[in-house]
């Protein structure tokens, strides 16, 4: 690549951000850092009978800890490697992860063993029902706990206004609600129209299908979706494209 291609990232405004912003910044590109998420702890802790505990976010695994709970017997299942990673930072045993990182991923790889199962599902408030329903069908007795919610953080949408100005390659959406945010952020500021037609002439990025859906639904074509939903992958996918 040359003339280092700008790409905006809309991680949460911690270590996620910078991890974000070294990334993109090793591949050659040259960041756009705009926070989209900011967690909101609920103070709730996840049951501690269950027969499964499913965790599906770095920022849980670490409220848990925080909050001092123990999965008991529970076999713990974590969506992803990031989440596994996490929760075995927190000192905790993780037992299952989905060959493909995602809800309706989980629950193909649980559907032969939880029928019967007390299952617990801890994660945030803008949780995919795709999980609960899909454990559900399969006969699991479901339980949620919302362990934070996720609001857009005052200030968000710099990126929004750089779209619109047409100076912006390339964006990476790591979640349906980062679509959302950075959708809700350009209307705010008066550049929704814009920030679209922007986004039309960039390189859109998305970290799954569920995020891809929510793009399309909101007339954004998605560009690349990694094979592997993880950041790192995003990140590398959207660089080749735009090296092509």
């Amino acid at each position: 690549m040359s003339d280092s291609p700008t790409v905006a990232v809309f991680r949460p405004d911690d270590e996620r951000i910078d991890d974000a912003i070294s990334v993109l910044s090793d591949l050659g590109a040259d960041p756009v850092p705009d926070p989209m998420l900011a967690v909101e702890p609920t103070g709730a802790s996840p049951r501690i009978d269950a027969d499964y505990a499913v965790l599906t976010s770095k920022t849980g695994a670490e409220l848990v800890s925080a909050a001092g709970w123990t999965p008991g017997e529970a076999t713990v299942c974590a969506i992803g490697p990031a989440t596994a990673d996490a929760l075995r930072a927190e000192g905790y045993a993780v037992d299952v992860v989905p060959e493909e990182y995602t809800s309706s991923g989980l629950v193909e790889r649980l559907d032969s063993d939880v029928d019967g199962a007390r299952l617990e599902v801890a994660r945030s408030d803008h949780g995919s029902p795709v999980l609960l329903e899909g454990l559900e069908a399969a006969g699991a007795y479901v339980h949620e706990t919302i362990l934070y919610r996720l609001v857009r953080p005052e200030g968000s949408g710099d990126s929004a206004e750089r779209a619109a100005a047409g100076d912006l390659d390339a964006v990476c959406f790591t979640s349906s609600l980062t679509v959302e945010h950075f959708l809700e952020a350009a209307t705010n500021r008066g550049v929704r129209e814009e920030a679209l037609e922007g986004l039309s002439d960039a390189v859109v990025g998305v970290i799954g299908e569920p995020t891809r859906e929510t793009a399309a639904e909101h007339g954004i074509e998605a560009d690349v979706v990694p094979p592997e939903a993880t950041f790192d992958a995003l990140a590398r996918a959207v660089c080749e494209r735009l090296d092509a």
